[in-house]
């Protein structure tokens, strides 16, 4: 006689240690589990929820300078250590996990407009308003970096006195070329005291200028003629060059698709462009109600932050039209610099009443050390919202975002400019003989011309 017995091996249930969960066995067929959409999608709603709660993204200010910070620059050498620069020419290297200042650079006479480093984090450059360009020694991370107190102040390893005064400096990615932007755009060498290149298109400044991370020889800069002009080092003149209806205030590479950029503009939105086909922006970024001054790429290359003239900063997706996230506090004025950290983990802002500020990139996440468990529970409340955010309920939930009140009427009024624009047009088309008016879709409708 055959009898049919059910067993288990004792290991599968038995603890290995008494803290150990109790092991639990889930049957996943469908047919049992009639209600787990159900349970997901509330799972989903409360995980949103959550989210919201605890989302704290104001890390600490960071407190020193006299007048408006103009300028950061990250040290590449060093992860705590960021460098900012104000109206009144001083310069600080501040310890973000302390918040405090490591050194000063004392010397300019003017407003510092231009702040980069080295790519080994070793050489400092800095220039503005007073027509010089000076270089200075970082001094290298130590354990007893807590105990340097802010009166350690560094003289600079050189000083060049130049015809003009300058408005950005950045620095080439693994090599000893900078690059200054002024009247002209000025390539110089560690070891000179006179640039060893120049260019210049136009008789109009140049207020901006980015090297590019992946070709150490291409670098893309923006003038006060509304200009975007991309140059070839190894070329005697501009490679491409376009003309926009406002003007750039500032440029920044994909550090991940380095043929790819994004410019803040002056009409409030941020355009991003293939660096070989410029005819056409490949996204525009809408949200900012007035001037972007500053705009700086996540290392990772998903995203970028963007600091404006209406006193917020904004994250977005490199690839998505609207930001994901808006911060501002009461007491934040313009803001004229961001820049992410090296990490990808905080956002650090300038801004004219005299204070950077330390943002977390991710509003709710949790700082400090997480258990697997918590980790695990992270990537499935992230998996489920992900799942269900196209539902009504979560949808509203996760893209609220508390606007202040110049912010929110501003955004109504430019609401029902468009509106009106946009119902002229449609009466003009219908109106008109077929063919006759033709719409120019956003991405062409700021840029006027190439010029070869």
């Amino acid at each position: 006689m055959k009898i049919k017995t059910l067993s288990r091996s004792v290991d599968e249930y038995t603890r290995e240690r008494s803290q150990d969960l109790q092991r639990v066995f889930h049957n996943f067929d469908p047919s049992l589990r009639p209600m787990e959409k159900a349970v997901e999608y509330q799972r989903a709603l409360t995980a949103a929820k959550l989210e919201k709660i605890f989302a704290r993204p104001f890390v600490g200010a960071m407190d020193g300078h006299r007048d408006g910070v103009s300028c950061m620059a990250k040290n590449p050498n060093y992860l705590k250590g960021i460098f900012s620069a104000s109206m009144d020419g001083d310069i600080r290297l501040w310890d973000i996990s302390s918040r405090r200042t490591v050194c000063q650079f004392p010397g300019h006479q003017g407003a510092v407009r231009g702040l980069t480093a080295s790519t080994d984090g070793n050489v400092l450059v800095s220039c503005g308003t007073d027509c010089t360009v000076r270089l200075w020694n970082v001094p290298r991370p130590t354990l007893e970096d807590s105990t340097i107190s802010s009166e350690n102040s560094i003289e600079p390893s050189a000083t060049y006195v130049w015809k003009n005064a300058f408005w950005a400096v950045d620095h080439q990615f693994e090599g000893d070329l900078f690059a200054t932007a002024g009247a002209q755009l000025d390539i110089w060498n560690h070891n000179r005291s006179q640039p060893v290149q120049s260019f210049q298109w136009g008789t109009d400044s140049v207020i901006s200028v980015r090297f590019n991370p992946g070709e150490p020889d291409i670098l893309a800069t923006s003038a006060s003629d509304r200009s975007i002009t991309i140059y070839d080092l190894r070329m005697s003149s501009a490679a491409r060059k376009i003309i926009m209806m406002t003007k750039t205030n500032s440029i920044a590479w994909n550090p991940m698709e380095p043929m790819n950029l994004t410019a803040a503009n002056e009409d409030g939105s941020c355009y991003s462009f293939d660096g070989r086909k410029l005819d056409e922006a490949k996204c525009v970024h809408k949200d900012h109600v007035s001037a972007v001054m500053d705009i700086d790429f996540s290392p990772t290359g998903r995203e970028f932050v963007t600091g404006s003239y209406d006193r917020s900063v904004r994250i977005f997706p490199y690839n998505g039209g609207h930001s994901r996230e808006i911060y501002h506090t009461k007491r934040m004025q313009r803001v004229f610099c961001v820049k992410y950290s090296c990490d990808a983990t905080y956002v650090i802002s300038g801004s004219d009443d005299t204070n950077l500020r330390l943002w977390k990139a991710k509003a709710s996440e949790q700082l400090g050390v997480i258990l697997p468990r918590e980790q695990k529970k992270h990537e499935y409340n992230e998996a489920v919202k992900n799942r269900y955010k196209h539902l009504p309920e979560v949808k509203r939930i996760v893209r609220h975002r508390h606007l202040p009140k110049p912010i929110y009427k501003a955004m109504a009024i430019i609401r029902t400019v468009n509106d009106s624009k946009r119902r002229k047009e449609a009466r003009r088309k219908a109106h008109s003989a077929p063919g006759t008016v033709v719409t120019k879709p956003l991405r062409k409708r700021k840029i006027i011309k190439e010029v070869e």
